[in-house]
Parts: C-alpha cells; structure tokens; sequence
C-alpha cells in the first residue's frame, strides 16, 4: 500500500541527491519534479493543498526541506530558487551509513542551533520539536484549522438555542452576505409575508429581484426527513417558483436527498455544519479577535 506525501524531513536526503554533482546548479522546480517521481506522488497528491489553499503540500514539504538543508548549510542557495551543495553536503552523501536525515540529524550543524527556536548550543530540543513532522506552515494552518472547527461548534450550539424568529432573521442576514436578498431591509420584509406553511421568506436571488428564491430554515434535532422536503417542493410548486434553499441545524436524510435530485425544481439543502461553516466564512455571529500576517520575500523588488 503507498503511503501519503512524506513529510518534509523525508524530502531531505533525496533532495541532497539531486545535488550531488557539486559543480552543477539546481533549480527548484527542478526539486519538484524530481521527488515527486522519486517518491512517486500520484496526480492527486500533487494537486493536493494546505487547507489555507494557499500552496500545493508536497511543494511547501519540499520548500521546508531545502530550508533547511540550507540552515545546516549542506545546499547553497545561488540566486532565486537556484542552489548547489556545499562541501558539507557532499561528505554526508557520501557516507555509506547515511541514506535518511531528519531534524534531529542535523543538530549536529552549527547553523541549524540558531534557526531552531534560537536555542543555544548545547540545549536539549525536546522529543515533540524534534520529531514534529508537519511544518511551519502546516502547523500554523493546522491551529487555525482546529480553532475554526471549535468556533463552527460553538455557532451550531448557539443556532440551536435561540429561537424561531432569531433563527429566521439569521439565515436572512447570512443569505444577504452571501449576495442575495438586495439588502436586510428588502429580504427583512420579505420573511413571513407569504403565509405558507411550506415558506419561511421569499428573498431575492439579485439585488434587481429578476428571480426569487423560497428559504425553509428550520431548528430541528432530528434529522429532516422526505416528507419535509416534499412539503417544500409543493409549496414551491404553488407559487410557480423553481429555486428554493432548505436551512436546517441537523442533518438530511438519504432520502430526502436523494429526492432533490429525482425533481425538476434546484432545492438546495443545507445541514447545520454547513450553516455553521457559511456564518464563519460571511462573519455572521462571529468577531475578529485577532489578525496574523505571514510575508515572504518579494524576489521580484530585488531584480536588478
């Protein structure tokens, strides 16, 4: 069974490999190219991203590697993305022994004390700084991942303790968010007005109202079933309308979605995680506390 991309402390000897010849310069893509086919990445772990969506992952693994490498001074970075091995490199390569590296091999190297955390020469580095496989990058996307998912909890809890009025005024405020309705005040008046126990609001799907959608938002435990779906559509069908958006705090059953699918009529369902992740994502319920910044070196304002 292949295992997953390696992580990024597995990108270091094979990467010294590829700059074995001491004479030649290396670029990176070139890096790119060759640890993926030599750790043979399929098409879709090359195409997979951190969860920041920001970097292919086995490209940030592979950047950190050469980082590294460079911090211990076994690579020589020659210009922008370019480099070559130093003296260093080419002994360890050299060494029968050797066919790996990991952080804690490269303790040994001057270099690397003073990037690691700034520790001083001779201080221990714990077991859990050594054998962290993830990244800078990751564990930082990482954390944020774990806070999202812990806020995304907290709003679904809320959600479900409030009441039926605040529930229906909250889905009306994150649908203008999300571009529809025009403005609060045009889809406020909108909620509740057509007196169908199928409908909860007509909001607009463009700020010009040259199509409407019908909005069901329910604060259910159970999960919602068929007939509640069913119930929907007919209503839809009353008011000849084709769009229609059902927001629950659960979850749907298999039937019911896959009677969405078996209908002429574009009902879009959505359970509470997704309720939670669309408040998260459009701000609603939810304040800024704090803003991280992470630069990079603009290579481009030093071309000469």
């Amino acid at each position: 069974m292949k295992l997953a991309i390696p992580d990024f402390q597995a990108f270091m000897y094979p990467f010294l490999i590829l700059l074995k010849d001491k004479k030649k310069e290396h670029s990176l893509q070139e890096a790119y190219s060759f640890l993926a086919e030599h750790f043979q990445l399929t098409d879709e772990e090359k195409e997979e991203r951190l969860p920041s969506g920001k970097q292919l992952v086995y490209h940030n693994r592979i950047g950190w590697a050469r980082t590294y490498l460079s911090k211990a001074g076994l690579l020589r970075i020659v210009r922008r993305a370019t480099f070559v091995i130093t003296e260093s490199g080419q002994e360890l390569i050299n060494d029968p022994s050797i066919n790996k590296l990991s952080k804690n091999d490269l303790l040994k190297y001057k270099g690397i004390q003073t990037f690691l955390n700034q520790k001083s020469e001779g201080e221990v580095f714990s077991e859990k700084e050594v054998e962290n496989e993830l990244t800078p990058q990751e564990q930082i996307d990482k954390s944020y991942e774990v806070i999202q998912q812990q806020i995304k909890e907290e709003l679904l809890d809320k959600v479900k303790s409030c009441t039926p009025e605040f529930f229906e005024r909250l889905v009306v405020e994150l649908l203008v968010a999300m571009g529809y309705g025009g403005s609060i005040q045009d889809a406020g008046k909108a909620i509740g007005r057509s007196g169908d126990g199928g409908i909860d609001g007509i909001i607009k799907e463009d700020i010009l109202g040259l199509d409407m959608l019908y909005v069901q938002a329910k604060r259910w435990e159970g999960n919602v079933g068929r007939p509640e779906i069913q119930k929907f559509a007919g209503s839809l069908e009353g008011h000849r309308a084709k769009k229609g958006v059902f927001i629950t705090t659960s979850e749907y059953t298999i039937s019911a979605k896959e009677y969405i699918n078996q209908i002429e009529k574009k009902i879009i369902l959505i359970n509470g995680k997704e309720l939670a992740e669309y408040m998260l994502k459009y701000g609603i319920g939810v304040s800024e506390v704090t803003t991280y910044t992470i630069k990079k070196i603009d290579l481009d304002y030093f071309d000469e």
